[in-house]
């Protein structure tokens, strides 16, 4: 799979076409080098799909095939990861996905059943029905409705930049943690055994102790489950391994009975269409569920975004985040409807295309039609699929989200970051998936917080070659004798505005007498009203001192700003300078000297 810590390469083009593309669009050419025109420029929906490149439509089919092929086994896991019926994972991939590949901006983003959010499904879930059974399946509909709504409400309020801020260091620890806890529940039913505890941690310890009851029988099942996938995959992973397990899985089972020696099976699985209803709608029932659907909303626009974005780039194309919020609302809402549970953008899904040749939605268009024809004709034989051989794959699913290399990654580059990504795989292994997001986002905005809070501040000096160099804030320091150009390395806001008041006192209590004091703006996006504040104490006390207080490279927003505050007359007559050479020759000019 596309594992969080992975970017995807590509050079951009020199004149991108933008022309016609919804707002917030990336502008980016289309990956056929066929520019839009007329009505498919314009056209709101579909641009996942259209153009349609004509010598591209066989390996579009060919990856549609594979996709099927391969994700039809992962998402009958993800369905028993939810807790729904195993069909219902099929379900994930003909209506949500089609609306998707219809409603969409993203050319390469495949929305189906997703094994985060069945992991937080199935915790929200537990307590409120019994897995499986008709309550169950309307609630899910409920819960995947709620994170529809979320969706849809984001996009009619611009509010797509949230995806950013669940950053990719969280994204890693949350997935391995997910990993972990989805692992552990597999255990039981690959070694025929039963586990009471509902966290992790409990479920292990009820797992080690029940280890002298094993099932020999479910146990060689999920060993030769692992082995035909593990054998697969060293030939290539374009082989469907699991596909091919479950197959010889069921064979198995059916020509030696299995079921009748005591391993567990799947049971009937209804065939046909799914059964288009009403979700719960209860008010009482969709309290119960309305921190679930957060979460699961924060997963899927967080992972769903960087997915879109990563392709996007790699094959210099358009994407609006925007228009991919409308297509997964959509689908999430046709999921609520059609009997099935939430669907989110699937990085491994979308891996599975790429790698096969899949260049447009008309890959997922194809799994949605072989899905319709399992679902018509061959759900039959899943009756006597093994649930230790289910297990199994989850199994193998789960470990593919363990995301050791990318920890080990960021423990390399960056110490803080991966405290914050292991207590956040910590807390969704011992607490749970919902308290993980939870964390996961607290961290993050902490972890930000933290950098705006202590930013990198410093003096600007010229070095004996004349360019402009940074030196740290020290007390006295100074940019030439009489005059010191400071420079706030980021936006000042209530939080972070006493490091300017510090900062200036340190340079002017130490060190010879300061005449001129430059305030670099370079950094400074935005100055909140707390802040203001402590820069007119800054600049009164500079007055009161007799130091002609100036700034230098302000952003025109920062410019008005500091008009509003009334700053700007504060400082007195011709503050502003372009650049800080510029602050530097009006000082040298105001004190006779020679800039040689």
């Amino acid at each position: 799979m596309l594992s969080p810590h992975e970017t995807a390469g590509g050079g951009m083009m020199n004149e991108p076409e933008t022309a016609g593309k919804p707002e917030g669009a990336a502008t980016l050419p289309d990956s056929s080098g066929a520019r839009q025109r007329g009505w498919l420029r314009a056209l709101p929906a579909m641009r996942g799909l259209l153009p349609i490149d004509r010598s591209q439509v066989p390996a579009d089919l060919l990856a549609g095939l594979t996709l099927a092929a391969l994700g039809i086994p992962e998402v009958l896991g993800y369905a028993k990861i939810a807790g729904m019926p195993v069909v219902t994972g099929l379900y994930t991939m003909l209506l949500p996905m089609a609306v998707f590949a219809v409603l969409g901006s993203s050319r390469h983003l495949v929305v189906a059943a997703d094994s985060a959010t069945a992991v937080v499904l199935a915790a929200a879930l537990t307590g409120l029905a019994v897995a499986g059974s008709q309550r169950y399946v309307q609630l899910a509909g409920l819960a995947a409705l709620l994170a529809g709504a979320m969706l849809l409400l984001t996009r009619l309020a611009r509010l797509g930049f949230l995806a950013n801020f669940l950053s990719r260091t969280l994204l890693v620890g949350f997935l391995t943690g997910v990993g972990i806890q989805v692992a552990a529940g597999q255990l039981p039913d690959m070694l025929g055994v039963t586990a009471a505890g509902e966290q992790t941690p409990a479920k292990l310890w009820d797992t080690l102790r029940a280890l002298p009851h094993l099932s020999r029988a479910d146990v060689a099942v999920s060993a030769g489950v692992i082995l035909v996938v593990l054998a697969a995959r060293k030939v290539t992973r374009r082989i469907p391994g699991a596909l091919i397990a479950v197959i010889l899985a069921i064979g198995v089972s059916r020509a030696a009975d299995l079921a009748g020696r005591g391993v567990a099976v799947v049971g009937p699985v209804p065939g046909g269409l799914p059964s288009f209803g009403l979700p719960a709608l209860g008010w009482q029932d969709a309290a119960a569920l309305i921190g679930a659907a957060a979460s699961m909303f924060v997963v899927i626009l967080a992972q769903s975004a960087a997915t879109s974005r990563a392709y996007a780039v790699k094959y210099e194309e358009a994407f609006s985040e925007d228009t991919d919020l409308v297509g997964l609302g959509a689908a999430n809402t046709v999921a609520a409807f059609s009997g099935t549970f939430v669907v989110n953008g699937s990085p491994t899904k979308v891996q599975m295309v790429d790698s096969s040749g899949g260049r447009s939605q008309l890959a997922q268009l194809t799994t949605a039609a072989v899905v319709l024809l399992v679902l018509l004709l061959l759900t039959g034989p899943l009756a006597y699929l093994p649930a230790a051989a289910l297990a199994a794959v989850v199994f193998l699913i789960a470990i593919g989200l363990i995301d050791v290399g990318g920890m080990r990654l960021i423990l390399a580059a960056r110490r803080h970051e991966f405290a914050v990504a292991l207590l956040t795989t910590a807390a969704v292994v011992v607490l749970g998936v919902e308290y993980g997001i939870v964390i996961a986002v607290i961290a993050s905005i902490i972890e930000h917080l933290r950098h705006s809070y202590n930013p990198r501040n410093g003096v600007l000096a010229k070095s004996p070659a004349g360019h402009w160099q940074t030196a740290p804030v020290a007390p006295g320091a100074r940019t030439e004798e009489g005059l010191v150009v400071y420079r706030f390395g980021t936006s000042l806001y209530y939080a972070n505005a006493s490091r300017l008041l510090d900062d200036v006192t340190a340079l002017v209590g130490h060190g010879g007498p300061l005449r001129w004091i430059v305030l670099d703006c370079a950094a400074i996006a935005d100055i909140d009203y707390t802040a203001s504040a402590v820069l007119t104490t800054v600049i009164e006390h500079a007055h009161q001192r007799h130091i002609r207080f100036v700034v230098t490279t302000v952003l025109g927003p920062v410019r008005e700003q500091l008009d509003r505050y009334g700053i700007s007359a504060a400082l007195g007559p011709n503050p502003y300078y372009d650049t800080p050479g510029e602050a530097l020759e009006a000082f040298h000019a105001a004190e006779g000297v020679s800039g040689e």
